[in-house]
């Protein structure tokens, strides 16, 4: 996503997610972040190569285009989010949430209606069932901690506005397409409820989300696709775009700003 020269554009790797959803990017050119590796800690969109896959040189992977917008769509995302107790956390009604959030996706995606009345219907879906903030937070990472509370709002603005881009930029791509709900089951503290994610024309797709019912309001914390995390990836790549920038969260700021601009 970011460039490895040695004078980086600013711009940074957002990934569109599997669900929440996104672009293209170069899979040789990230690794993925699996849930099978040891977990990441609170405050802790693919580790970019000699070719990155930034908004200067591509946009985020089609795997987490095609799953966030089911996320979103249902699309990204440390989440400092504080240690749960497995035991608060309900399967059933995760599987419930998921079911519904799938269906309102498949009805907006594939129902009438103009591109940006779809849009609109789009982002209030991600709005209401996505954890955004925490997802972002969870992608800085430790850098959260070190950011000013001015830094803070304006980065969770960017990162919102950036990922709903990603999510609703390529609805037109998602006609036909259809999700099958599977099982759920306790994971990281939350609730993973499988699914199969099918496109016309392409490859049915394996896809986790994570589920948080600890609230009254049960939300999205992260989209597993195929094997790879998104908020995981997402916060490697902007670890590696911080780590070329003298871990400067105000560069990371200026990237997301101008992807920003350039996608909207």
């Amino acid at each position: 996503m970011i460039s490895t020269r040695s004078r980086p554009r600013p711009s940074i790797p957002m990934r569109p997610s599997a669900a929440f959803t996104g672009s293209t990017g170069n899979p040789r050119s990230r690794t993925r972040a699996r849930t099978s590796g040891p977990p990441c800690r609170p405050g802790s969109s693919n580790r970019p190569s000699s070719k990155s896959t930034g908004p200067q040189n591509g946009a985020p992977s089609m795997l987490m285009r095609r799953t966030l917008i089911l996320s979103a769509m249902a699309a990204t995302a440390a989440l400092a989010l504080p240690p749960r107790q497995a035991g608060a956390q309900s399967p059933d009604r995760a599987t419930a949430f998921i079911e519904r959030t799938a269906a309102e996706l498949q009805t907006v995606v594939n129902g009438p209606g103009s591109q940006a009345e779809k849009q609109a219907k789009l982002q209030a879906i991600v709005d209401r069932t996505v954890d955004v903030n925490e997802v972002a937070r969870f992608c800085l990472g430790r850098f959260w901690r070190t950011a000013t509370p001015e830094q803070q709002a304006e980065y969770l603005g960017l990162f919102r506005r950036v990922l709903m881009l990603n999510i609703t930029g390529k609805i037109g791509e998602y006609q036909g397409v259809s999700v099958v709900v599977g099982k759920a089951m306790p994971r990281e503290g939350a609730v993973a409820v499988s699914s199969t994610v099918n496109r016309p024309g392409n490859a049915p797709s394996k896809v986790d989300w994570l589920v948080n019912t600890d609230s009254s309001n049960p939300k999205i914390v992260d989209v597993i696709a195929e094997g790879t995390s998104l908020r995981l990836t997402q916060r490697s790549d902007y670890a590696a775009y911080l780590a070329r920038n003298n871990n400067s969260v105000k560069a990371l700021i200026d990237a997301l700003r101008q992807q920003a601009s350039q996608q909207g």
